[in-house]
């Protein structure tokens, strides 16, 4: 009698376990499903710092988006052209603020839908991701010290000798390879860390592109852009700007279709107000 009892108790703790795996499993499964509401939103990457495209501000003045998961907003030329995209896409905007060398491992995990954050469309990028038409086009200058040695420079070769840097992962430090005899410089993270190296006289000099620099001596008058009259040799693509889009994503020809709307006068209007209303230079 003692055996059955138990063989029946062990059958009756097996079902027992067997329905709870079962209701266990459905519930992991449903875990797993997307959230409806990440339908509604255009998550956009940028580094929130590479004024006047994009930087942080404290509130939401002049336009400033809320910076997901943090009590700041970002402001600038690639917040506005966001939201255009994003109202032309029915969907609500979420500004994820992300490091440079961060934004294209973002896109292809998911956790953003685009990159808008100046960057440039190059054939490296091409290998890993996909690109919008452009919505921007800028020329390569040269940040120096109001005053200093190297503003009356013309010429990219005036700067032989010269400590000249660039942003790490980007196409702008490759090209001071075109300067003969240059002291090339370790590459940095950003331009705001660029900037006070400049200020600090680490650096001769920084290459930018054209609205960063009209940017960068805006905001402090120890700041001098340099345009040349024999510049970097560039790709078309390498001087363009457009929205980073996960390979084979159904939202690039909508962006494009959003972004043809906008006319080179309304960039171009759009850019001067960022200068404008971009944070001063700490």
């Amino acid at each position: 009698m003692r055996k059955k009892l138990t063989l029946l108790f062990v059958i009756s703790l097996s079902l027992i376990m067997l329905v709870s795996g079962c209701g266990s499993s459905n519930s992991t499964e449903s875990s797993k499903a997307p959230a409806a509401a990440t339908n509604g939103t255009f998550k956009v990457g940028m580094e929130a710092g590479y004024a006047p495209f994009n930087w942080t501000q404290k509130d939401a003045s002049n336009g400033g988006v809320k910076i997901e998961g943090t009590s700041e907003y970002a402001g600038g030329y690639d917040v506005e052209i966001a939201k255009k995209i994003a109202k032309g896409l029915g969907k609500d905007l979420v500004i994820v603020k992300t490091e440079w060398d961060g934004l294209v491992p973002a896109l292809t995990s998911g956790k953003i839908d685009a990159i808008i954050a100046g960057m440039s469309p190059t054939e490296k990028r091409k290998e890993t991701i996909d690109f919008t038409n452009n919505y921007y086009k800028s020329n390569l200058v040269m940040v120096v010290k109001n005053g200093g040695k190297y503003q009356g420079a013309t010429s990219i070769q005036d700067f032989k000798g010269a400590k000249i840097t660039a942003q790490l992962n980007t196409f702008h430090y490759s090209v001071i390879d075109q300067i003969n005899g240059v002291a090339k410089q370790p590459a940095m993270d950003n331009f705001p860390a660029m900037r006070v190296a400049l200020e600090s006289g680490v650096i001769d000099g920084y290459v930018s592109e054209r609205p960063e620099a009209v940017s960068a001596q805006t905001a402090n008058s120890n700041f001098k852009m340099v345009e040349f009259k024999e510049g970097f040799v560039t790709s078309p693509d390498d001087t363009a700007i457009a929205v980073g889009i996960a390979k084979g994503s159904q939202l690039t020809p909508k962006i494009n279709e959003i972004l043809a709307g906008i006319s080179e006068q309304e960039q171009t209007s759009i850019m001067d107000t960022a200068i404008k209303n971009q944070p001063a230079t700490k």
